[in-house]
């Protein structure tokens, strides 16, 4: 269910690029893009797309992975005239951060929606495979307490490298034994057991990630896809290489593009960079971005040397595998190749379709529509009932968590400063006049003065309050419990908490919850209570 009292670009937790989005601005950056109005489905045709040879490799791959309606997803994407709806991300270790989860599901509510409507449709779990970011996909986070367990693979043993050629390592097994005591009882044993099945030394990420969305989503999992897949690269092969013949068309419409972005007042999510194609070439177990050269050349970033074109292109037409999109090409690549009619993206993602969009235009690629994924907090009913009694907002909890622990503070004895510190800055305001008055000089050093003094009564006041707080030590514990369970270690709890993990506490209510009570208003935060 979401707070219906909470905006989330009202309390300032979106984007520049999105919060306009959502109001209704800046939709002429997205073009031909269209951002999708809060409370509307997407229109328009799908795409006429042959996605026959695709859906059949996703038949088999989903039913590897366990998803009880493979050949049924699979058949019905074959069909030319379904819609296509597409989330996307990183196949983070024990299922990445709960924001993944919060796209799959979004992505088939979407995809139910346009169903019910008489348009049938299919959702589809874009995995990230080839993106070889090891810090990103190789942590894991989980609370207990007011505290927050940070979990990693070490070092990274082949930067450059696709995390989806890879192995997870026997480091792995070590997590499994450090997470036992965060997750006692018959539930938390049985949700690892299950886990470990699936994360072992041997096993590679995507096929783990696949394998752990499958069992938590049963049959209302998207269809998922891994971005190395060898048929999704030859379906993807004739757009790239349209890339590499008009190279230098979308290198003018890119930096357009960016400028067309700075010029409306919003920042650059993407930095341009120059003579940078969007494409990356794999070569000796290192993905480099491929830079173009005068006279028909190219060269790999990072690499010594220079390359005719014609390798790049015959690498196009014989192995297609070794060519991948970029991040700002990925969007139109994708969207060409699964005639897609709604994109549900993050709010960092929307933002740099503003820059990608231009790949859409020059390449004649139908655009979807996009609309923003929903944004959700797990709180347990005991923990909403600790804030109800606490009587902190959750706004206030989630926007300003040190003014509501001074808020606490203060109504636990702690407010006695604030009066005083309001007589102290009168009284300053008072002797400002007469000074200037008597040299104008005096105005930079009279308002340094009061600023010094207002800030250390303000600092003052908050460790009062804390002290207060502290004399009420259950007050306190919850508000930090609850604190870290929101913001932790300061950031949102869907962007930092691992979703995999969540379920040996929760069990399969939480997806039950997930999918019954997220808010497909992108303005708004949906509160899930398992």
């Amino acid at each position: 269910m979401s707070d219906p009292g909470f905006d989330l670009a009202v309390a300032g937790l979106l984007p520049p690029l999105p919060t306009a989005l959502v109001a209704g601005r800046a939709g002429e950056l997205l073009a031909p893009l269209r951002f999708l109005p809060a409370g509307e489905l997407p229109g328009g045709e799908p795409p006429a797309v042959d996605r026959r040879a695709l859906a059949a490799a996703l038949a088999t791959t989903n039913a590897a992975y366990g998803h009880p309606e493979a050949a049924a997803l699979a058949a019905r994407l074959a069909d030319p005239a379904t819609r296509v709806v597409v989330a996307g991300q990183q196949v983070g270790l024990f299922g990445g951060p709960l924001y993944t989860l919060v796209k799959a599901v979004a992505a088939t509510r979407w995809a139910e929606a346009l169903t019910a409507r008489g348009e049938p449709a299919v959702a589809i779990f874009w995995m990230a495979t080839e993106d070889h970011d090891w810090q990103e996909v190789t942590r894991a986070v989980l609370t207990a307490g007011d505290a927050v367990h940070h979990f990693d693979l070490g070092p990274d043993p082949a930067p450059l490298l696709p995390v989806g050629l890879r192995t997870l390592g026997a480091r792995v097994e070590r997590l499994f034994a450090a997470l036992g005591p965060l997750l006692p009882g018959e539930r938390g044993a049985a949700w690892l057991a299950e886990l470990g099945r699936w994360y072992r030394p041997g096993a590679r990420f995507g096929e783990a990630f696949a394998r752990l969305l499958a069992r938590l989503l049963g049959p209302r999992c998207p269809l998922l896809l891994d971005a190395l897949l060898p048929e999704l690269k030859a379906a993807e092969a004739p757009w790239q290489a349209a890339l590499v013949a008009r190279r230098d068309e979308v290198a003018a419409a890119l930096a357009a593009a960016d400028r067309a972005v700075e010029a409306a007042g919003f920042p650059l999510q993407v930095a341009p960079q120059p003579d940078a194609s969007p494409l990356f070439l794999l070569r000796d177990g290192a993905r480099r971005r491929i830079e173009w050269r005068p006279g028909g050349r190219f060269a790999l970033r990072g690499a010594p040397g220079e390359h005719p074109i014609a390798e790049l292109e015959e690498a196009l037409a014989g192995n297609p595998t070794v060519v991948g999109p970029g991040v700002l090409a990925r969007p139109a690549i994708q969207d060409a190749v699964l005639g897609t009619t709604l994109q549900v993206m993050g709010p960092g993602e929307v933002a740099y379709l503003a820059q990608a969009s231009a790949v859409y235009r020059v390449l004649g690629i139908p655009a979807p529509w996009v609309t923003l994924r929903p944004q959700a907090l797990l709180l347990e009913a005991r923990q909403r009932q600790h804030l109800a009694d606490l009587g902190i907002p959750l706004a206030r909890l989630l926007t300003d968590p040190e003014g509501a622990a001074r808020e606490l503070g203060e109504r636990a004895g702690g407010d006695f400063v604030a009066p005083v510190r309001e007589t102290v800055l009168a009284a300053l305001d008072a002797l400002r006049d007469p000074a200037v008055a008597l040299d104008a000089q005096l105005e930079r050093p009279f308002a340094k003065t009061r600023d010094g003094i207002a800030h250390s009564l303000e600092l003052f006041a908050t460790r009062v309050a804390a002290a207060a707080a502290r004399r009420d030590e259950g007050r306190t514990r919850r508000f930090a419990q609850l604190r870290t369970a929101c913001l932790p270690d300061g950031h949102p709890q869907e962007r930092l908490l691992t979703g995999g993990l969540l379920p040996a506490r929760h069990g399969e209510e939480l997806i039950a919850a997930l999918f019954a009570q997220l808010d497909l208003d992108p303005r708004r935060l949906s509160v899930i209570t398992p």
